[in-house]
């Protein structure tokens, strides 16, 4: 696990919206708080974006006809997928 220390300077509108969300009148009790939970919030929306391209896919190759399948060797598919990454 590593630890990182961030300096960010937020001013104008930016610094009044967290300001309302942090202290008393907010519901974060520091900025330190409020920060991890918005990128916690950015961390769970990129996982979710993830799935719904892997469900996607899921879709497209279970909708596809039995027809359009090829039997492939697991050296053919390790062969395949190492000239999609050099390409």
């Amino acid at each position: 696990m590593s630890i990182m220390t961030l300096n960010v300077r937020v001013t104008g509108p930016l610094g009044d919206f967290v300001a309302a969300n942090v202290g008393a009148s907010g519901s974060y009790e520091n900025v330190s708080e409020y920060v991890r939970d918005l990128i916690r919030k950015d961390m769970e929306r990129a996982e979710q974006q993830q799935f719904e391209r892997l469900k996607a896919e899921l879709g497209a190759a279970f909708a596809a006809p039995d027809a359009s399948y090829v039997p492939l060797t697991a050296s053919e598919v390790i062969a395949r997928n190492a000239n999609r990454r050099s390409a």
